[in-house]
């Protein structure tokens, strides 16, 4: 598409919105202006392409298509089976799964269909049984009694919240942490890394039904050969959930031991992240949980969303260009030359540095909860996320930690001399805050004292650096 093309679409769109509700289109205008303007290092964030931005907002919007490739509970869907077909098959070729499911509608819903579908196909009940049989009418209270205590019984052993886990992987106030009997493993308080021999003991003690792998906030690689041969070792079902380093897999930065689809069972993921594509999830297996995975929609999603399956298929179709896998490597290059310009200015980080896409700062170090950075970061031009770190005396709320990753600016072109430039602006903002104090004087974790013109000095060489790189060059809505 041209420049001018996409101009005119995005200007055109909203030209229409405004005739409806201008608030509306002001917000989307003021959205990308700030996003043009913020050095973005929240590290489950990026750009998606005008394309895949634009084949969210079309007539698919419209369709209810309950089912899947043609088995649909509902008449006219054959264009949008054509969407999800494409979408499966660009999954399949790019992660060389012999199975993909793109209903998901987010990263959870894909670990709730993955979840629900290894429950089915492993739990040994004649109630279930039935209910798989479609025989739900001959199912006595008994019947339904027994069937929610197995189902709700399972074991599930993935890594603890603090260690860089996600949520979804047992944290308790999570749905996760509600349907199984879940127990965390965490890493080794000495390095930050995973243990793999404490994770072995962990899972012959408790002996799970799944093991989960992946992470959110974890700064270096996973073995899965070896997590796949812990999970054999007790009979557990293997499944990863790679929504963060997805484009790192499909980039082919992450092969080998390191690639999980060829050693997990079912592999989960958001389409967006470091894949760059639209908000949304997606889940990769074998044949034998094909069908289970396929009943994901009733059995945990409501309808799909066909316009984010079309937006699915062409990001889906640009991550399997070879400028992709360019494009994955300096996703890399970049967290390491951000993470060695920040431990050069005497930061910590969480294992000493990076192996992927994110760098996760101690902020301890700064005498700061990661509230108190992230708020001063933020006035400063420069957005994150707060995020635990293993052990972390401040919980979840406040933290210890700073999360920052390098999708969204390697989009737009920066390189490892910006990264250098970064790590000074986060290093300024972090020495020259301090803590602050409450209405009753005792000390603060969320409140912080940052000299304005500091914080107005910083941004504006934020706004200097991104100069140089403007993001969606090709649109103006002017």
């Amino acid at each position: 598409m041209s420049r001018n093309a996409e101009s005119t679409a995005f200007r055109s769109a909203l030209e229409v919105v405004r005739g409806v509700e201008p608030r509306v289109a002001d917000a989307i205008a003021a959205e990308l202006a700030d996003q043009r303007e913020s050095l973005k290092l929240i590290a489950s964030e990026n750009y998606a392409s005008p394309a895949t931005l634009l084949a969210m907002g079309n007539w698919f919007s419209d369709k209810y298509a309950e089912g899947t490739v043609g088995r649909r509970f509902y008449a006219g869907c054959q264009n949008v089976d054509t969407v999800e077909a494409l979408a499966a098959e660009h999954a399949r070729e790019l992660f060389g799964a012999s199975h993909a499911y793109v209903q998901p509608h987010s990263g959870i819903d894909a670990n709730l269909v993955a979840f629900w579908a290894i429950l089915a196909d492993r739990v040994e009940s004649p109630a279930l049984r039935k209910a798989q049989a479609r025989q739900v009418n001959d199912l006595t209270e008994a019947d339904w009694f027994a069937l929610r205590r197995e189902l709700g019984n399972q074991r599930m052993l993935g890594m603890s919240l603090d260690a860089g886990g996600h949520l979804t992987h047992g944290f308790r106030p999570n749905i996760s942490g509600k349907m199984f009997d879940q127990r965390s493993y965490g890493t080794d308080p000495a390095t930050g890394l995973i243990d793999y021999d404490r994770v072995d003991e962990a899972a012959r003690e408790f002996k799970p039904l799944i093991l989960v792998a992946g992470y959110s906030a974890y700064p270096r690689k996973v073995n899965f050969r070896i997590m796949r041969e812990i999970a054999d070792s007790v009979g557990a079902t293997f499944m990863v959930d790679m929504a963060h380093f997805a484009g790192l897999v499909a980039g082919k930065v992450f092969t080998g031991d390191f690639d999980p689809v060829p050693h997990a069972h079912i592999v989960t993921t958001t389409t967006h992240k470091s894949l760059r594509g639209p908000r949304g999830g997606m889940v990769l297996c074998g044949p034998e949980l094909a069908d289970q995975v396929d009943r994901g929609c009733p059995m945990v999603l409501g309808g799909p969303l066909p316009h984010v399956m079309a937006a699915k298929a062409v990001a889906l179709a640009e991550a399997r260009r070879p400028d992709f896998a360019d494009y994955a490597q300096r996703i890399v290059d970049n967290a390491q030359a951000l993470a060695d310009g920040l431990l050069r200015r005497g930061a910590t980080l969480v294992t000493g540095g990076t192996d992927n896409h994110l760098v996760l700062i101690d902020v301890s170090g700064y005498g700061l909860t990661g509230r108190q950075a992230e708020q001063a970061l933020l006035d400063s031009g420069i957005v994150t996320n707060r995020n635990s770190v293993p052990q972390d005396p401040n919980g979840a709320w406040y933290t210890s930690g700073i999360r920052i990753g390098t999708p969204a600016l390697t989009t737009r072109g920066l390189g490892a001399a910006e990264m250098d430039a970064t790590a000074e602006l986060i290093h300024t903002v972090l020495s020259q805050t301090t803590p602050g104090t409450g209405p009753d004087g005792a000390p603060s974790k969320a409140k912080y004292v940052l000299d304005p013109a500091v914080a107005e000095s910083v941004g504006k060489q934020a706004a200097d650096l991104l100069t140089p790189f403007p993001l969606y060059p090709s649109v103006d809505l002017a």
